[in-house]
């Protein structure tokens, strides 16, 4: 293949069935990963009977674990060379084992006391981070190696978003009343055989986008020693506002996603209005198709701030429309479109640091990049949105399958209302910082082309 044709293949449109398979990847991870954020510490301390500080201190200490891991699996996807691409590959390889692995987190064997706490430790490591890690990795990795057209990795992660906000939408609405159908008052059985059937369709996603996706920007076809991947991020200034606002994102995510349950069972009165609020996070597909075309009216770093701004508006809104429960759904409705909208926009933008690497450093670490810019962000930041507002459930009195003092009651709504709020000013007042390097993509992308150029010559 000559340079013209390989240049070709490298800014190649993508087909629609391509850009389908790609929403598949996070559709699988949500409906897992997403019944770990949202049910796993409910899990723990209402149905595995563990306290919620130590529910809380598990989830952290794996995701802590789980970070670090996403550094290893970013240089192990750099480290890949298949017939089938870097990252391809692994979504046949990790699509079982991670079905598997969620299963076993939400299983309550029989045990107490220190060996309870191991098997919810271990078990969540595996399913929630070691596993999960991988896949997340490999999911935004593949993304600059599908294309350097900017338009086409913006079009495919808004793909990626839509299918990502429908797998959350099956488990956040369908969990709790498929555990009640299935269990019949034994939650222990009906958390096992709902997962069991979610494990079943995630692997079934996971295999039909290994066979629909390709891989066609070049890469080196040495494998990229670890301090190699390091080196990509020496002055790679936008690459760190993005990690720095994606892992501050994801503690207001993970405690909105957690706390949804608590607030409705304690405040509201009603466990499964839980489900209502979760499935509404399926509104975010409007915004997920709607960022191609705010991009193009703003630019990438604007609409991550506007979604901001209408997340913490949203959130505001319902401290201020009390127990009328009407009220308090418009205003999650309008919070849910804010936080898909500043959630999609990391996972496009990292394409772009990868690119940024390259041109600043001579080394495309598509992995290592990548897996540190969302898995690391994801898994760092949902340990810290437990167990941050663990330890303030716990300073405030709360016992789990009571009635709630009103100081655990105020607590609980000031971790589902006001804290996201807090975390979404911090990570506005981080991405301000963004717009001087967007507007440098256009000669970076340029520069590259060139000394591809010159390399082939």
């Amino acid at each position: 293949m000559d340079l013209k044709e390989e240049t070709a293949k490298a800014n190649a449109k993508l087909p629609t069935l391509e850009k389908i398979s790609y929403s598949f990847t996070d559709m699988a991870g949500n409906l897992l990963y997403v019944s770990m954020s949202s049910y796993i510490l409910y899990f723990y301390t209402d149905v595995f009977d563990i306290p919620v500080s130590a529910a809380g201190m598990i989830i952290l200490i794996a995701c802590i674990v789980d970070a670090v891991s996403a550094i290893f699996w970013g240089s192990i996807v750099d480290h890949t060379h298949t017939k089938w691409g870097q990252s391809r590959p692994y979504f046949l390889w990790l699509a079982i084992p991670f079905a598997l692995s969620t299963f076993l987190a939400f299983t309550a064997p029989n045990i107490h006391g220190v060996a309870k706490l191991l098997y919810a430790g271990i078990t969540y490591v595996l399913a929630a981070g070691v596993i999960y890690t991988g896949i997340q990795t490999t999911i935004s990795a593949i993304l600059p190696n599908l294309t350097l057209n900017p338009s086409e990795r913006i079009g495919a992660n808004s793909y990626r978003m839509v299918g990502s906000l429908i797998g959350s939408f099956v488990t956040s609405t369908f969990t709790l009343p498929l555990v009640a159908f299935f269990g019949r008052g034994n939650d222990k059985h009906g958390f096992m055989i709902t997962i069991a059937l979610f494990g079943v369709a995630a692997v079934f996603l996971l295999i039909t986008a290994f066979k629909n996706m390709r891989e066609r920007v070049p890469v080196s076809q040495k494998s990229l020693p670890f301090k190699q991947s390091l080196k990509a991020t020496v002055g790679n200034v936008p690459w760190y506002l993005l990690v720095i606002s994606f892992a501050t994102f994801w503690i207001a995510q993970a405690d909105r996603n957690s706390f949804s349950t608590y607030y409705a069972k304690y405040n509201l009165g009603n466990a499964e209005l839980a489900a209502v609020f979760n499935g509404l996070q399926v509104l975010g597909i409007i915004s997920s198709i709607s960022i191609p075309f705010i991009v193009k009216v703003t630019n990438k770093t604007a609409t991550m701030l506007i979604g901001l701004g209408i997340g913490a508006v949203g959130q505001a809104m319902m401290a201020m429309v009390g127990g009328n429960f009407v009220l308090v759904i418009i205003s999650w409705s309008i919070g849910v479109l804010g936080s898909a909208l500043a959630m999609s926009m990391p996972f496009a933008m990292l394409a772009d640091t990868v690119d940024f690497g390259e041109w600043k450093s001579g080394v495309r670490a598509s992995g290592f990049l990548t897996a540190v810019g969302s898995a690391f962000c994801i898994q760092l930041g949902s340990g810290f949105g437990s167990f941050i507002p663990s330890k303030i459930l716990d300073m405030a009195g709360f016992v789990a399958n009571q009635n709630q003092t009103a100081h655990a009651s105020s607590a609980i709504s000031f971790c589902f209302i006001w804290l996201p709020v807090i975390i979404y000013a911090i990570v506005a007042g981080i991405m301000v910082f963004y717009f001087k390097y967007e507007k440098m993509e256009p000669k970076i992308k340029d520069d590259l082309l060139k000394r591809a150029e010159q390399r082939n010559k």
